[in-house]
């Protein structure tokens, strides 16, 4: 049986088999992306500061992408399609076609534009956005100004975040929590089969939204735990004010 708030350590195809059918009202998730090259090249401190985090990437296992069975536990635990997903480009065709051409969604693109991205290496355009497709058939979507209904995010890369909660490609808490409140409501319940750091938890837990998450990094699970201990002491401090 699952358990609400609750992240398990374990793989997501496997444990989202307890989730009953229609029973998720939105996934937030970062799955792994679809990365050919991690040779950043050249010999300058600045290319062996890169090279590093890429060295962590391909250790961590977030380079091969990953077992597209997903999808279809996906679309059955959740009670309409209401999907975020984070993606690389080369993973675009891949989601447009099972979840649009096969599953009839709507669909939009969110981008995080990097101010402060790392320089141009290796005959290629700068790597200075990422993308978050929403995903959504009859699913919840209700930005309420300007400000959230905006769908590219210019700020920094998150770099305090990275090396605090060791994650190499951790999301900025403020674009997560945007998105959660846009498309659920408080007591609603947010999956995401990837956790990571924990961030969809924090934003979940910061909004009165209960979540289910996993993640198989003994690692990130466990800094998972520690980041939401954390952050519900700070919550209980800021409420007994």
């Amino acid at each position: 049986m699952i358990e609400l708030n609750k992240i398990y350590n374990e793989d997501c195809l496997e444990g989202m088999k307890r989730i009953p059918d229609k029973s998720v009202d939105l996934i937030i998730t970062d799955p792994p992306y679809q990365i050919n090259k991690t040779k950043s090249g050249g010999n300058s401190r600045l290319a062996r500061s890169i090279q590093k985090m890429n060295d962590q990437i391909l250790e961590n296992n977030l380079t091969n992408g990953f077992d597209t069975k997903i999808l279809d536990e996906i679309v059955r635990v959740m009670k309409k399609i209401n999907l975020y997903i984070w993606c690389n480009h080369k993973q675009i065709p891949m989601y447009i076609d099972y979840f649009v051409n096969k599953n009839n969604c709507a669909f939009d693109f969110i981008i995080w534009n990097k101010t402060n991205p790392a320089p141009l290496f290796n005959n290629k355009y700068m790597t200075d956005k990422e993308y978050c497709i929403y995903f959504r058939k009859g699913g919840y979507c209700n930005p309420v100004n300007y400000e959230t209904a905006k769908t590219v995010y210019h700020q920094p890369l998150n770099v305090q975040d990275k090396k605090y909660y060791t994650h190499p490609t951790i999301k900025p808490l403020n674009i997560i929590t945007n998105l959660l409140l846009n498309s659920s409501k408080k007591s609603e319940i947010v999956l995401d089969p990837f956790m990571g750091s924990g961030t969809t938890a924090i934003a979940c837990l910061n909004t009165w939204r209960n979540f289910i998450g996993f993640e198989t990094n003994k690692e990130y699970y466990e800094k998972s735990l520690e980041r939401i201990k954390n952050n519900v002491t700070q919550l209980d401090l800021f409420e007994e004010e």
